[in-house]
């Protein structure tokens, strides 16, 4: 007989592409996973992967079953929500993905008040300034700043924001204020990109004019991390460019100073995001209701 644990296995090794990554989402050994893997199999009589030390495809067949697996594991999930629609209280694992900054200053400490509101409730929170695969991945939401590209997800926006360029005042005091754009080109910029390269292009638009400018910055600072850019430019190395949000904190303590007030990004809302369902976890919903109250507060604060 087929188990609904191996259809779920199959389904996740199809969507993280790797049944290794699929087992241990859902608590299986390497040996575990692939005995089941092959226990399905033989139960259908048919190959359903096509599995090699590094890569993982669908058969012809496997494609087929692949989509009928999941509108009957979407159908169970409907039939347990609609059965604990009566609960009142979350339960289970709230599974997050976070940018580093706004996961420490902002949804760290929404998950301890939402975790404090409901004491059975456990929660991971991941950090990552790289996009991941929500779906893959099995989280049950995600921050992000900027528009949703992936049509498996819904979202709801959290907070407008802006990209600001900033530095130190003592950085200012040796070098100067930049006062348009192309001054930049003078300056030492700190870049936060995941390549190697040294320069980057920073967008501008003008709230006064509406102009737009474009202006490739270089710096011999870089990294991949937000709170490391920031960092650097609180110890005075350069100009960076980043969120409203993550600077709200060091401008009102005036560690940093905003330059080009005038000339901003393009406007990259911050959302959260959730995988596209008939139906959401209590927790899940919940706890986007309350990150929506959390930022809205947050937002009256940083006027």
């Amino acid at each position: 007989m087929i188990e609904l644990a191996d259809m779920k296995l199959f389904v996740q090794a199809v969507l993280s592409g790797s049944l290794s990554a699929a087992g241990r989402e859902l608590g299986f050994s390497p040996a575990v996973g692939s005995k089941r893997m092959s226990r399905l199999e033989a139960a259908l009589g048919t190959r359903l992967l096509q599995r090699s030390s590094r890569h993982l495809s669908l058969t012809e067949e496997g494609a087929l079953y692949f989509e009928r697996c999941q509108a009957i594991l979407l159908d169970v999930a409907n039939a347990e929500a609609e059965l604990g629609q009566g609960q009142t209280e979350p339960r289970g694992l709230l599974r997050v993905s976070s940018p580093v900054a706004l996961g420490r200053h902002y949804i760290g400490p929404a998950l301890a008040k939402f975790a404090g509101q409901y004491p059975g409730l456990q929660v991971q929170l991941s950090l990552s300034d790289q996009l991941i695969d929500l779906v893959a991945s099995g989280f049950d939401c995600a921050i992000r700043i900027g528009a949703n590209t992936d049509s498996r997800l819904l979202a709801r926006t959290l907070a407008d924001n802006r990209r600001i360029v900033c530095a130190a005042p003592a950085y200012l005091a040796r070098h100067g204020k930049p006062n348009v754009p192309a001054d930049l080109l003078q300056h030492n910029c700190i870049l936060m990109q995941p390549s190697s390269a040294m320069h980057a292009d920073w967008h501008f638009h003008s709230s006064t004019s509406g102009e737009e400018q474009t202006i490739r910055v270089r710096g011999n600072w870089l990294t991949d991390n937000g709170e490391q850019a920031h960092d650097w430019a609180c110890a005075g190395l350069g100009l960076v460019r980043r969120s409203c949000w993550d600077m709200a904190a060091a401008l009102k303590s005036g560690q940093l100073l905003e330059v080009l007030p005038e000339w901003t990004d393009i406007s990259a809302p911050i959302q959260v995001m959730y995988p596209s369902r008939h139906y959401l976890p209590l927790r899940t919903r919940l706890f986007i209701d309350l990150l929506v109250a959390e930022f809205a507060s947050a937002g009256n604060q940083n006027t």
